[in-house]
């Protein structure tokens, strides 16, 4: 007991750290779907994962992922049920980071689409890890 009193500001934050590393798991935020690029193309030749690049159209014309379909960001929750009609297919969002994609995911899923994921790191990954880009 006297360990508790003499040192109850150290648990506290003890408690509270610990506290902050689960509230992002329990309020379902964006990005906690995320698949690596290897991850990306299992789901895209396996599972026939439909892939949405949610970048702006220049970014889009300097490179995507083969086959991806454009749907900028601040048009997705418009055109996303048109592009993609079959809502039980996996759906992997991507950008130039993944941190628009993130984001692209939450909107997705408010959609219907509760396959989607997030390209964690995005195009720059996808190109670290060496997989093929096309242009516009």
């Amino acid at each position: 007991m006297d360990f508790i009193l003499a040192n109850w500001l150290l648990i506290l934050v003890a408690l509270v750290s610990g506290a902050m590393l689960f509230v992002p798991a329990l309020s379902g935020q964006p990005g906690a779907a995320t698949v690596t690029p290897a991850e990306a193309v299992h789901l895209m030749n396996r599972e026939k994962a439909a892939v949405i690049d949610v970048s702006e159209a220049a970014e889009f014309a300097t490179g995507h992922i083969a086959n991806a379909r454009h749907v900028p960001l601040a048009e997705l929750a418009e055109k996303l049920p048109a592009t993609v009609k079959n809502k039980t297919l996996p759906l992997v969002l991507c950008c130039a980071s993944g941190r628009r994609s993130a984001a692209a995911v939450a909107v997705a899923k408010k959609l219907g689409h509760e396959k989607a994921v997030s390209l964690a790191g995005g195009l720059k990954a996808w190109r670290e890890a060496g997989l093929p880009v096309e242009k516009s």
